[in-house]
């Protein structure tokens, strides 16, 4: 592969055709490689970069969200994706949803007529030399990702099962004991059940909705990690000797080991987020919110990411990536998209435009940045580069990833609004500073 006095990008999707545009409109010569349509995918039906497949929303646009607030900092970096979604958007109440056909056209148009970028339909089978970003997404082709496992000397997740993950402020903790099994105090929150707690709890799992999954994910659950729903079906007493076993642990409320009991750990240093423990699920992710609110201590819990299960290749960037989103062994090498470990369409899409202009930054002998942490696009990269690689999880953005504000707020809202305008103004100051 010729790369010339430019950069390659490889994929086409929202990370691979952002990374591009970031990079072609600084002045780098681009030579995107899209394997669609001469090599499709089980999931995608056109050729068109920047198809959206399983959903057309780019999530809300409320600045109290997760979502509102990274596509208020995509705006401040000029993203070709917010741009395009903007234009082509769809009613869909307080939530940015695009006509597909004509977004993934306008997107497509644009980079190919960009004229320091060159659109070449081949599939890639190894990894480009010199300065280059990988956005293959979570189809990445069988080649290229041994092609990376050989490089990184790590393995790759080819099935995403992920449980959800709540914020701390919102569980009752009066309901709720601290404690690892076999030792008082302890890093996992537990949350109790009694025999009728739990027996309404395995039947909800019995009845709930579920999402259907795609022909070429079905057979794809491994014994070891089977949804919580699965495990319900094999009988009422499956999950309390699996993930909701009680060994070890002792109520202190009551001095007695409790009937069953769903552990909660926590998903970063700090403590505000928690992740549900063997609690990976394919429910819809209104019946997650139903379901799991059944748990004692759950009744009010505010969720930041549902489970999923699905196929989705990714890396394990904790032990791999720098926040800047460039391969520890290799510099120069920059990963983007669902592979970093992010989840979501607009997560991807930051990270292509992050990736971009770190390439490009390479390239140009400065050294890549990485955005505030009171961002949420920083803060979503020092996630994916700092969690726990032995529990690593893709992540969307929301604001148990932020720094707490320096003074306190009483109220929910007050507080998300006002980490949204911290945000905002962070993202603002960066662009002016760092990203041009």
């Amino acid at each position: 592969m010729d790369q010339g006095a430019g950069i390659v990008v490889v994929g086409g999707g929202l990370a691979g055709a952002e990374a591009a545009w970031q990079a072609a409109r600084r002045g780098v010569r681009v030579r995107l490689w899209e394997m669609r349509p001469a090599t499709m995918t089980p999931a995608h039906r056109t050729g068109e970069l920047a198809e959206l497949v399983c959903s057309n929303s780019l999530g809300s646009m409320r600045p109290e969200s997760g979502a509102g607030t990274l596509q208020a900092e995509l705006s401040e970096l000029d993203s070709l994706i917010m741009a395009c979604a903007r234009e082509h958007a769809v009613p869909a109440g307080h939530a940015l949803a695009v006509d597909r056909e004509a977004f993934a056209r306008a997107v497509t148009v644009r980079v190919a007529d960009h004229p320091q970028v060159e659109l070449i339909r081949r599939e890639v089978a190894a990894l480009p030399p010199g300065v280059a970003v990988v956005a293959t997404g979570p189809l990445t082709s069988p080649a290229l990702a041994t092609a990376l496992e050989e490089l990184t000397g790590e393995p790759l997740f080819f099935f995403d099962a992920a449980a959800p993950i709540v914020t701390r402020e919102s569980l009752d903790l009066s309901r709720i004991f601290a404690g690892s099994r076999y030792q008082a105090g302890g890093d996992y929150l537990n949350c109790p059940l009694g025999p009728e707690e739990y027996r309404g709890l395995v039947e909800a799992l019995l009845t709930a909705e579920v999402q259907p999954l795609k022909d070429f994910e079905r057979g794809h659950f491994f014994e070891g990690c089977l949804p919580v729903e699965e495990l319900a079906h094999r009988g009422m007493d499956t999950l309390r000797f699996g993930p909701m076993k009680p060994v070890g642990l002792t109520d202190p409320r009551t001095g007695r080991r409790p009937y069953a009991v769903v552990q909660l750990r926590r998903e970063k240093a700090a403590g505000d987020l928690y992740n549900l423990v063997g609690f990976q699920t394919n429910l819809k992710w209104g019946e997650q919110a139903r379901v799991f609110r059944m748990i004692p201590g759950l009744e009010q819990a505010e969720f930041v990411r549902y489970g999923v299960m699905h196929r989705n290749t990714y890396l394990n960037s904790p032990r791999i990536l720098e926040p800047t989103l460039e391969l520890t062994v290799r510099p120069g090498l920059f990963f983007a998209g669902q592979m970093t470990g992010v989840e979501g369409y607009l997560e991807s899409a930051a990270t292509g435009l992050l990736a971009g202009i770190n390439a490009a930054r390479r390239l140009g002998g400065k050294d890549p940045v990485v955005p505030p942490p009171e961002t949420m696009l920083g803060a979503l990269c020092r996630y994916v580069a700092g969690a726990d690689p032995s529990h690593f999880q893709p992540m969307n953005a929301n604001f148990g990833l932020l720094p707490p504000l320096a003074e306190a707020v009483a109220g929910r809202a007050e507080r998300k609004e006002r980490l949204h305008r911290r945000s905002v103004a962070a993202m603002a100051a960066f662009a002016r500073e760092r990203a041009e």
